[in-house]
């Protein structure tokens, strides 16, 4: 599928009915566009089947409730609505990205509780998020950005207005040669890229930041369950800085990271190790059973 995303074939789903690619579109007044009333998923589909679907479709209803509204469809719903648009797709291998929003309608101010909440549903081929950094290990320049308090935002929503200083985050690092960039919390502790949860190795033993102020991961979650079967050891806590000079392996999970190793954080260098390799392998293996 090439050309930008404004402009492909094929077909979303929109509201309860599927709409052309090129015609799924919302007015320029909608109030997603100006205040970020907007949650979403990432998602990816297996040899035809969508990888913890419903885990998807349940944190969806969550984070727009964390933000102060209500997703229109249940849960079922949303699971009928991403099967009817992979299989319009064609695709065996595919991303799918939900996305709820408030649309436009009587409130055009920070309030908008008289806006009607809109969902679409779209699914498109999308190859590795990092390109070769799956096998050589992706290169990560260091944020300026800090993950936010959560007193200060709903941090554990998956909500489009939490990833704008990712954006700017990401931007900065690709300017200089890197695919990403780690950041702090505004405690000072590592806290994870800039749409990924990080993981890191030591003396045989995984260490990974609590997600106490970002998004606990579902690709997370799997792969902390992966390695405590293995009887690994597991350290979700907080990281500071000056630890990053003792690990030995480091790795990214998200949806559309899966498990990419990572060979470089600023002047920090870590091998793309066993144990890093065995989990991206095992990963893999999983999510095609």
């Amino acid at each position: 599928m090439a050309g930008g995303y404004d402009d492909r074939d094929g077909h979303i789903w929109m509201d309860g009915k599927m709409v052309p690619w090129r015609d799924a579109n919302v007015h320029i007044m909608t109030h997603a566009m100006h205040y970020a009333s907007s949650v979403f998923e990432g998602e990816r589909a297996y040899n035809g089947k969508i990888f913890k679907s419903r885990e998807h479709s349940e944190r969806l209803c969550r984070s727009a409730e964390m933000i102060d509204f209500k997703v229109p469809y249940t849960v079922d719903e949303l699971e009928a609505a991403k099967a009817e648009v992979l299989a319009a797709s064609g695709l065996q291998d595919a991303y799918i990205r939900a996305i709820a929003f408030r649309g436009a309608g009587e409130d055009m101010g920070v309030a908008s509780a008289r806006n009607p909440v809109r969902v679409a549903i779209a699914a498109w081929e999308w190859g590795a998020y990092y390109g070769d950094a799956k096998m050589k290990g992706a290169k990560l320049d260091i944020s300026k950005w800090k993950r936010p308090s959560p007193e200060t935002i709903p941090s554990h929503a998956k909500a489009a207005g939490l990833y704008m200083i990712c954006t700017m985050s990401k931007h900065a690092a690709e300017a200089k040669g890197c695919s990403d960039a780690m950041m702090f919390d505004y405690r000072g502790y590592v806290a994870e890229a800039t749409g990924a949860n990080i993981f890191f190795v030591k003396d045989g033993e995984v260490h990974t930041p609590d997600p106490d102020c970002f998004l606990n991961g579902i690709t997370r979650q799997t792969v902390i369950g992966m390695l405590r079967e293995r009887g690994i050891v597991v350290h979700e806590r907080h990281i500071m800085p000056e630890e990053l000079e003792g690990f030995e392996q480091c790795w990214l999970t998200g949806t559309a990271a899966e498990v990419t190793p990572v060979g470089q954080i600023g002047d920090y260098k870590f091998e793309v190790g066993a144990l890093t390799r065995d989990i991206a392998q095992s990963y893999e293996k999983l999510v095609r059973a």
